[in-house]
């Protein structure tokens, strides 16, 4: 059975979301990351970062959110992935791990990169219910998680951008949603 390895309140809420969208049984391994369980030799040897989340499949480890979903993608949806798709999949996972966290979450970088970022997604979501091929995919899950945690944990609202509004709104009635990332 899958193990994802993570701790309250981590990314690895992202990879609990999917694997629930999924219905791929997994057993979530909690780590007691106070008490500095992550750097202790068992774990280091699935992820030598000391990080979470991390999986094991069937002997396989693999560490990172947005590679554990892309891993995902690959095994556990019904449908292979095009080389097209995959790419497209792959951009808006990387966008979410990259531009969208390290542009939004860093407060620093937050008043220049809003106004950069939100305008075209808004006009993307404007014409699409999801990212990719108008289908829920681990883009969704990946960009998803992301916008919905900016309001909980930056008291950010998208008043001004209406379709992310109802993106993230529509995302979060999901019971995948609501099981793996916990609200």
């Amino acid at each position: 059975m899958l193990k994802l390895y993570g701790a309250t309140r981590s990314r690895a809420a992202i990879a609990r979301w999917y694997l629930e969208e999924l219905k791929v049984p997994y057993e979530f391994v909690e780590l007691d990351m106070a008490n500095g369980e992550h750097r202790k030799p068992p774990f280091l040897a699935i992820n030598p970062m000391g990080k979470v989340p991390a999986i094991e499949d069937n002997g396989f480890s693999l560490w990172e959110s947005g590679a554990i979903l892309l891993y995902l993608a690959d095994h556990y949806e019904p449908e292979p992935l095009t080389p097209q798709k995959r790419a497209i999949l792959n951009q808006w996972i990387l966008f979410a791990n990259s531009t969208l966290s390290i542009g939004i979450f860093i407060e620093s970088n937050r008043d220049n990169e809003m106004p950069k970022l939100f305008p075209p997604l808004n006009d993307h979501l404007t014409q699409h219910d999801y990212l990719v091929d108008d289908q829920f995919s681990a883009a969704d899950v990946a960009v998803g998680a992301y916008l919905a945690y900016m309001p909980r944990m930056l008291q950010l609202d998208f008043s001004d951008y209406p379709a992310i509004a109802k993106y993230v709104e529509n995302l979060s009635q999901r019971p995948a949603f609501k099981t793996g990332m916990g609200f």
